[in-house]
């Protein structure tokens, strides 16, 4: 890996495209080494993973609506669309849109934190969709999505944007057009352009997850991946970009970032170099934010040591800077309180989730979730008990380089009426590559089997697994295998109004004419 100094430049100090981060990244996406097999392994896990939480979300509100877009835009080659039968094609950048609103709905799939944070598996849907709709060999899209994931991990280690409040896809709409033009074997001048147009279409806020969170939570990535496609086409067809896009007097780093005086120091891998990136990420465990993984672990142990959860007088969390002041009570957001409050706000309460993960002895992806469980007065006494603080040490092996040292967890400290203290820590999740239980081929195997159980029929479980076993063998024919089919009553209602079913009826009224799933 070679380590790139990045920083503004006046209009007057012109920046040589071979010096500029974009084309630098560009040249990493055009450099078609071998892809190791750990690497592909792990791209397949990574394709299981995303298909079995797509499963678990196709029928919820969101993945509904944005399905139902993508159902407007039928084209030819085009691409898949998950859910729907494998002869129905539609728009690639819709065709990203849909899938990659399912994958992110409910938070459950990878994960890689460093500088900024990050979901390296939102580079899936775009970069599949593309391949779907040129035709492209298992192959051409393994070295994609090793392409996409290498360059969003290494933006994310080099790049923090959320202490400037942008929202982390500012990493994922340069990532996806890298990979898909690594996947496409585009040239390295129209890359460089494409990641630049991506970056500066998708630079958006954190408020995407502060105060009330709403489905644009989900939606977000999918906007990225979307913009990622597009903005590969227009580079295509010879259009530019601005630039130097993060270098520039007037770019992302002068004014987004930390200002003209500021300096980045971005990784990328040398010429020749295999991509490995993917290797450095996890998944989840459990649906919800990545710092929680270990907390709900640390809870299901400390639950036993406890017993009567009434007689906890308080419960402290103590953690890293990013844990307390994006999850937890650092956050100072009243609604990650609130019994009233939104799944997508609860998943990024740490007091909800340690609360209820102590009470279960465990979480699930939709019954953790429910109103219901969130409005019990018991669990609602217990959350109000627990806080966070932000420890130095929890946040210094936060950010640590060294894997041993690396930690997302945390120290609880539990204080009993009877004031007895019963403390424990865990510094990563069991699932974790360095945790108890690492999740391998089986793991991710079980993780699909039991979220798309009685969505997904057994056959087409298995055969959409024996594709995945194919992967790099795959035709350009068989890539529509890598989504899955279910009975349409699987879709859920999902039949929605929206701009793309107009039919020209009375502009009076505003009604529009569904087109169904």
């Amino acid at each position: 890996m070679k380590s790139h100094t990045v920083r503004t430049y006046k209009s007057a100090e012109p920046l040589p495209r071979a010096e500029q981060l974009a084309w630098k990244i560009a040249e990493v996406a055009a450099d078609q080494v071998a892809v190791e097999p750990t690497v592909v392994e792990m791209i397949g896990n990574r394709i299981i993973d995303n298909a079995a939480v797509a499963a678990a979300s196709l029928a919820r509100r969101p993945v509904a609506n944005a399905r139902n877009q993508a159902l407007a835009h039928p084209f030819k080659p085009g691409a898949g669309v998950f859910g729907i039968a494998s002869h129905r094609r539609f728009s690639p950048e819709w065709a990203a849109w849909a899938n990659g609103v399912a994958v992110r709905e409910l938070d459950f799939h990878d994960t890689f934190l460093a500088a900024d944070y990050s979901h390296p598996g939102d580079n899936i849907p775009p970069i599949l969709a593309v391949a779907q709709h040129c035709g492209l060999s298992g192959e051409a899209l393994v070295r994609g999505l090793a392409a996409g994931y290498e360059i969003q991990v290494n933006l994310v280690k080099g790049i923090c944007l959320h202490e400037h409040k942008i929202d982390h896809i500012a990493h994922l709409g340069p990532s996806a057009a890298a990979g898909i033009g690594a996947a496409l074997g585009l040239p390295t001048e129209t890359i460089w352009q494409a990641v630049q147009q991506a970056l500066h279409v998708t630079t958006t806020t954190r408020q995407s997850r502060k105060g009330e969170i709403s489905s644009w939570k989900a939606y977000a990535p999918a906007f990225a991946g979307k913009m990622a496609v597009e903005a590969v086409d227009r580079a295509m067809r010879g259009e530019g970009a601005p630039s130097p896009a993060w270098e520039g007097e007037d770019g992302f780093i002068a004014w987004l970032l930390s200002g003209p005086k500021a300096e980045y120091t971005v990784p990328l891998p040398e010429k020749g170099e295999p991509k490995r990136a993917i290797l450095d990420t996890y998944t989840k465990e459990y649906s919800a934010e990545y710092q929680s993984q270990a907390l709900i672990d640390l809870a299901r142990r400390m639950r036993d040591k406890i017993g009567d959860l009434a007689a906890i007088e308080s419960v402290v969390i103590h953690t890293s800077h990013h844990t307390h002041y994006v999850i937890g009570t650092g956050a100072n957001d009243p609604q990650k309180m609130d019994p009233n409050a939104s799944r997508e706000t609860l998943d990024h309460s740490i007091m909800y989730i340690f609360a209820v993960a102590l009470e279960d002895g465990g979480w699930h992806h939709v019954n953790s979730y429910a109103p219901e469980r969130a409005q019990r007065p018991e669990t609602v006494a217990l959350w109000h008990k627990i806080s966070t603080v932000e420890d130095a040490e929890w946040t210094r092996r936060y950010h640590s380089r060294d894997p041993k040292e690396k930690a997302f967890g945390g120290r609880v400290v539990v204080t009993l009426r009877d004031g007895r203290v019963i403390d424990d820590e865990l510094a990563i999740a069991d699932a974790n590559p360095l945790g108890a239980r690492p999740f391998a081929r089986p793991q991710y195997i079980e993780k699909f089997l039991t979220l798309s159980a009685g969505i997904v029929s057994p056959a087409e479980q298995q055969r959409f697994l024996e594709t995945v076993d194919r992967l790099e063998r795959l035709r350009g024919d068989e890539l529509l295998g890598l989504n899955f089919t279910v009975d349409p009553a699987a879709l859920g209602a999902g039949r929605t109004t929206g701009l793309f079913e107009w039919n020209g009826t009375s502009r009076e009224t505003g009604r529009c004419t569904v087109v169904g799933a």
